[in-house]
């Protein structure tokens, strides 16, 4: 090929927003010769390189819009402490099927436990998988929804977040300041009802969420909500801050105590 023929190809593929293609089909071409490949095969393995190429753009693109803590995620997690029916299920929710039905995932359990951990590994799953996720705390979401509301935009960043398949909600039970938050955020999980799924995380069990929701009515239809069509993930067990604390004072404790003294030939 001459240099003004690639030159032309070059913008063509640039054109026709083949990124791949344009960057791959020279070397590509040379190792269809030496494979004696035909050019159907050429092509296939240009399309299949495009294709890849495509999949991990997305994956980048929606890993920087989830807001996901990105050491939180399925590999850094340490099973070993979860119990069997807690792994059992965080390895089908991170098929994504749950999403698909629309359905929600609780995870509740005291500070501590790794509720942040396991529900940011499942959002990282199911943004390998393609899926829009968006992580935050849950006082940072009802900040943005009641700007909004003030604005008169409420709706409009409802719709914002409805293009989210799935809303990652951390720490629910420190959302407990006001009428106006708690509205906001009863409005959020009404609207994604039966058609987005939410994950949340809690530190109080649901008897206890009046003191987000305020009165037994709006608690009762909050609870209704997000418990139908949901799995629940209950975290038990020490909390791994007081674990690493403990280990990191017994090691420094062990390190300070003062060798015995070697005996001498003589003893």
């Amino acid at each position: 090929m001459t240099a003004s023929s690639a030159a032309k190809l070059a913008v063509l593929l640039r054109t026709l927003k083949l990124p791949s293609f344009k960057a791959q089909y020279d070397e590509v071409a040379r190792l269809a010769d030496r494979e004696s490949w035909t050019f159907p095969q050429y092509l296939m393995h240009l399309a299949e390189g495009e294709i890849e190429d495509r999949r991990q753009r997305r994956i980048e693109r929606l890993l920087r819009q989830s807001g996901l803590p990105k050491d939180k995620t399925l590999a850094t997690l340490d099973q070993s402490r979860l119990p069997g029916k807690i792994r059992r299920q965080l390895a089908t929710l991170c098929e994504g099927d749950f999403v698909q039905r629309a359905e929600n995932v609780l995870a509740f359990g005291l500070p501590g436990r790794g509720k942040t951990h396991c529900v940011s590994a499942i959002g990282h799953e199911l943004v390998q998988r393609g899926y829009e996720v968006l992580f935050q705390p849950a006082f940072a979401i009802v900040q943005r929804l009641l700007i909004a509301k003030r604005e008169l935009s409420l709706e409009k960043e409802l719709r914002r977040l409805d293009r989210f398949a799935v809303v990652i909600l951390d720490d629910i039970g420190y959302v407990q300041q006001d009428r106006e938050e708690m509205e906001v955020l009863f409005t959020l999980l009404a609207e994604r009802y039966e058609r987005r799924s939410v994950v949340i995380t809690s530190n109080l069990v649901f008897s206890q969420w009046d003191k987000i929701f305020k009165d037994a009515m709006t608690t009762a239809a909050a609870i209704d909500r997000v418990v139908h069509h949901s799995a629940i993930l209950e975290l038990t067990g020490e909390s791994y801050r007081s674990e690493q604390a403990k280990k990191r004072n017994s090691d420094g404790a062990k390190a300070s105590k003062p060798a015995k003294a070697a005996k001498s030939p003589a003893d």
